[in-house]
């Protein structure tokens, strides 16, 4: 294998990991009247435990206990997963029933794993009715410093976070490095015995 084919192969290997750590899924699982509150920069858990921002929505660990940042997953136990029903009554369901192998919303919004095909059972015409509550950001209602506290914090424990996935990333990429120096190493014993002979 020539040494630039090599690069380009470890090369490849690392743009595919740090795209797959990088992406963004959608937020799945918040009311319409919720998404100015997922916008900010720094998103408070509506019960005030904590700051989190847009890299945590959905990631499957539980930041708040109320299931704020955990909007579209079963992560949290106090979690609710909002069923958008198009057409028909919107709803929201406990955490648990997402991804629980049972189409709980008409739209089947909730099985998103694709190890179970929900079709969509909305009746067109519904009633479309949901009583809003509270949940404008509290960033407004916070002193500035507390703010930049928590903007602080917060980005320390996102470059925590993203220092523990280049961690990994350099790991196998000393293990790529590793297995093809090997194999080269084999490779010219091989053909150092077979002229000897």
């Amino acid at each position: 294998m020539e040494p630039s084919l090599c690069f380009f192969l470890i090369a490849l290997f690392s743009a595919f990991f740090i795209i797959t750590y990088s992406s963004a899924s959608p937020i799945l699982g918040i009311h319409p009247l919720d998404e100015k509150y997922y916008a900010s920069e720094a998103i408070k858990c509506k019960d005030g435990s904590k700051f989190f921002n847009k890299a945590r929505i959905n990631d499957n660990f539980c930041d708040c206990i109320d299931g704020t940042d955990e909007p579209g997953t079963s992560a949290c136990p106090a979690g609710k997963f909002y069923c958008k029903n198009v057409g028909s009554t919107p709803k929201f369901l406990f955490s648990s029933q997402v991804n629980d192998h049972f189409c709980d919303c008409c739209d089947g919004s909730d099985e998103y794993s694709g190890s179970i095909n929900c079709p969509n059972t909305c009746v067109m015409g519904g009633d479309v009715e949901y009583q809003t509550k509270s949940h404008i950001s509290a960033i407004g209602e916070v002193d500035p410093i507390d703010v930049k506290e928590a903007k602080t914090k917060l980005n320390l424990e996102d470059q925590i976070h993203k220092l523990t996935g280049l961690k990994i990333v350099i790991i196998l990429q000393v293990v790529l490095i590793g297995c093809v120096l090997g194999f080269r190493l084999f490779r010219r014993r091989a053909r150092s015995r077979r002229r000897y002979r």
